[in-house]
């Protein structure tokens, strides 16, 4: 996968547990991620 076709991603939750996973993840993607 060459990443996401967007640029911003929202991530609510993200001091869960999964939330987290999923921002790190759009991260490594090069997404900009707000938490």
């Amino acid at each position: 996968m060459n990443g996401p076709g967007f640029r911003r991603a929202l991530v609510t939750g993200g001091a869960g547990f999964i939330g987290s996973h999923v921002a790190e993840r759009l991260l490594g993607l090069g997404a900009q991620v707000r938490v």
